[in-house]
């Protein structure tokens, strides 16, 4: 089954940046529902290892969201260079996407 949903990922450097953030875009109507995990991310930076204590947000929403949301989430982001990616959703269940679907309408397209 093909779904127009998708799962967008972002970090955020604390709890409380998430938590403002989830709700900005469950508040938007960008999303239907966005979670918040604590996770340790390693990278590297500006040439140096880091490991560091990060807030995941996995987004649910439309495709046809993306471009707002993504610009929506620069707009707010503390971070220089923002970790955001889309992952399309190739099936699920059918009542699910269609709330997602309800749920992610957003102000420019009520």
């Amino acid at each position: 089954m093909d779904s127009p949903a998708c799962i967008v990922m972002t970090t955020a450097s604390t709890e409380d940046e998430a938590e403002a953030l989830a709700a900005a875009i469950v508040e938007a109507r960008l999303a239907a529902c966005v979670q918040v995990e604590r996770v340790r991310s390693f990278y590297i930076w500006e040439d140096t290892l880091h490991r560091e204590p990060e807030w995941l947000l996995l987004i649910k929403t439309l495709s046809s969201r993306y471009t707002t949301l993504e610009a929506f989430i620069r707009e707010r982001h503390s971070y220089e260079t923002p970790e955001i990616l889309q992952v399309p959703v190739a099936g699920g269940s059918l009542d699910y996407l269609r709330w997602l679907a309800s749920g992610s309408t957003g102000a420019d397209q009520a």
